[in-house]
């Protein structure tokens, strides 16, 4: 099992989730965060952190939402690790749910 970051992060990209991350599986892309699941550790400590709820365990995701598996293994390792908080990007659409 792993987490994976989903559609709900895009244009979002809170970094509070990658600050907490024991195993530094987080990776910042241009308009969203990746995790890669090699990395992920399983411990989910992540999924609280996140205020627009993007972070699941990939066995929890809908249907519609399964294609977020690939897309976060074939491309965090593409982009660097992040272990920190950075502003948001919080554009248009972005809600906060928390």
């Amino acid at each position: 099992m792993a987490y994976i970051v989903t559609e709900n992060c895009v244009d979002c990209k809170y970094t509070s989730c990658a600050a907490v991350c024991p195993a530094d599986a987080f990776h910042e892309a241009e308009n969203m965060l990746l995790i890669n699941p090699d990395s992920c550790i399983d411990c989910g400590a992540c999924v609280k952190e996140c205020p627009v709820e993007a972070i699941f365990p990939d066995f929890d995701l809908l249907k519609e939402q399964k294609h977020w598996i690939e897309y976060n293994k074939v491309n965090a390792s593409n982009y660097p690790i992040i272990t920190s908080t950075k502003r948001p990007l919080k554009k248009e659409g972005c809600k906060e749910i928390k």
